[in-house]
């Protein structure tokens, strides 16, 4: 006899990692190309001498840090093992297995995965010239939505959605529907027009933030992410479905030591360098042809279509690795300048291979 498993797993996609490849550059995950600061590192290393003992199951001092940063009661912050743990603990809190959950298609490849797993329906929307399309988001909603998915920055187009357009889908989506405004890139927008989230709180009572410390704080080995909710009900929810102990006592000193005022200012200096990066790199794509979406994120998105994997392929000969979506495109992680100039010299030498995708001259 055969063990019996859930009949959802035979058809869930999986989620696919970065490679990493010895002695190629990896812009494949969207990471920071730089370590933690100097006393983060400090603070890691002492809190790693009690592992022994379980860590705060209620991230108490870092729920009670982002509540003081952000001007909010503690109610309303959640902390989880990264921002996608919140996305899977919201999909368990708001979602039965009759209901839907709404997101745009392509976007954060996690969403049909913890929809599926939930045993919640995915209603993908097609993106719009790489934009979230949310008067079509919007036309999906039904009697069943539960939970409507926006990622902005959207991964992986770096795309994203202003204001006005924003606050006019807020407007369209009933209370009973939570919104998750997935902004796992924040710290990267400098696009004026593009909202942030938290100044939606107290005007939309279904919202809620979802953010993390694994891109910009540059903490990703240790997973931690954090929502703010404009209803406290939301975060109890995210508390409720949170596995016992999921935020390590290293993750928690790490974040708390990230967010003191010295180490922010450090850090806005490494995403200013990775900002000017982005713009460096989006120019030279351009220049060399290809057609490029302007980016918000820390990564670009090359739309190469069914050239996607070969263009990947010739990358990775050349020691880069980039992150494939087959038959959509490419997306690539911006990191340091000398990467950046490797993977520039990559997408030179292979320009002639991807005509389709090429702007005219």
């Amino acid at each position: 006899m055969t063990v019996r498993l859930r009949p959802v797993l035979g058809s869930l996609p999986s989620y696919v990692p970065g490679r990493t490849v010895p002695g190629a550059v990896k812009l494949a995950s969207n990471e920071t190309p730089y370590p933690p600061l100097p006393h983060v590192l400090d603070r890691i290393a002492v809190a790693a001498a009690s592992v022994n003992r379980y860590p705060d199951n209620g991230s108490v001092a870092i729920t009670n840090a982002i509540a003081a940063k952000y001007g909010v009661p503690a109610d309303r912050v959640a902390i989880g093992c990264g921002s996608v743990s919140l996305c899977t603990q919201l999909v368990q809190a708001v979602a039965d297995a009759d209901d839907e959950v709404i997101y745009a298609w392509r976007s954060f490849e996690a969403y049909p995965i913890i929809t599926a797993v939930s045993g919640a329906s995915s209603v993908q929307v097609p993106l719009h010239d790489h934009v979230h399309d949310l008067d079509a988001m919007a036309d999906r909603i039904t009697g069943k939505t539960r939970l409507v998915f926006v990622c902005n920055p959207n991964n992986p187009t770096g795309t994203t959605v202003d204001r006005d357009a924003l606050v006019a889908f807020l407007r369209l989506v009933p209370e009973d529907v939570v919104v998750a405004l997935d902004e796992a890139y924040r710290e990267f927008v400098r696009d004026p027009q593009v909202p942030d989230g938290l100044t939606l709180l107290d005007e939309h009572p279904n919202l809620v933030v979802l953010r993390t410390f694994s891109k910009a704080y540059g903490l990703a080995g240790l997973r931690v992410g954090y929502a703010i909710a404009s209803d406290p009900a939301v975060a109890t929810g995210l508390r409720q479905t949170q596995v016992p102990f999921a935020v390590s006592n290293v993750a928690q000193e790490a974040a708390l030591a990230s967010l003191e005022p010295e180490a922010e200012a450090q850090l806005a200096g490494r995403v200013d360098q990775i900002v000017g990066e982005r713009v460096r790199v989006l120019a030279a794509l351009s220049e060399l042809g290809y057609a490029v979406p302007p980016s918000q994120g820390n990564f670009v998105w090359l739309p190469l279509g069914d050239d996607t994997v070969a263009w990947a392929a010739g990358c990775e000969t050349q020691g880069v690795i980039v992150r494939a979506f087959a038959g959509s495109g490419a997306r690539v992680t911006i990191g340091t300048a000398a990467e950046n100039d490797r993977l520039l010299a990559a997408a030179a030498s292979l320009v002639t291979s991807v005509t389709e995708t090429v702007l005219p001259r």
